[in-house]
């Protein structure tokens, strides 16, 4: 009996790290970081924890990539008061004055075409980082429906009263949001105005993950 529970434990040992060095931690190349003007007090209830020292290491597969990189981006402002939509996923996440796109009033959304159906890890975003602000109702959703309609699957939320994760001060490392392995081909994120203003603001997104076979 021994020995068989020896066996058992010796595999499992032998499969996690098997599984283990498959996954390195993620690695993007981050924006200087850009702080402009006085700063202005953040009031929001379920703001996160302030955390001390580096984001911790996000494991992913060692095939993933930035799915997004140069994909195709809509929105549900199709005319940006700044900025066009292309430069979400153009790979410049610099926080000077000129690099951001710029939504309209209240709550909108922009989405990005994978091109084909992908196995997401993780979700990064960068809304706006010369200002420690705070965007409202960031919700981020995946789906293979281009119209989001059906087959929906939300990896954050931070809707007070609708969701279960904390509203976040914006920094020049972005948003990293855990996406869990969810199988799609669309990401579609939302927000709705922020502290500073009733705009919406995207920078970059970086979606990565590995194409589905």
């Amino acid at each position: 009996m021994k020995k068989t529970v020896c066996i058992s434990l010796a595999l499992t040992l032998t499969v996690t790290v098997a599984l283990a060095a498959d996954l390195v931690p993620l690695k993007t190349e981050l924006p200087k970081p850009v702080l402009i003007g006085t700063p202005v007090p953040v009031k929001v209830a379920n703001l996160e924890p302030a955390r001390k020292g580096e984001r911790p290491p996000f494991m992913l597969p060692r095939d993933a990539v930035n799915l997004a990189q140069g994909k195709a981006v809509t929105s549900s402002d199709s005319e940006p008061l700044l900025g066009e939509l292309v430069m979400i996923t153009d790979g410049v996440k610099d926080g000077d004055e000129g690099n951001f796109v710029e939504l309209g009033d209240g709550k909108q959304w922009v989405q990005l075409d994978l091109g084909q159906t992908s196995i997401i890890n993780a979700v990064l975003v960068w809304h706006f980082h010369s200002q420690a602000r705070v965007y409202h109702d960031v919700v981020v959703q995946v789906s293979d429906d281009p119209d989001f309609i059906s087959g929906v699957t939300t990896v954050f939320n931070s809707t007070p009263g609708a969701g279960k994760d904390f509203s976040y001060l914006e920094t020049y490392e972005g948003k990293l949001i855990d996406a869990k392995g969810a199988k799609s081909r669309y990401v579609r994120l939302f927000s709705k105005g922020n502290t500073t203003n009733a705009a919406n603001h995207y920078i970059e997104v970086e979606v990565w993950g590995v194409p589905a076979k």
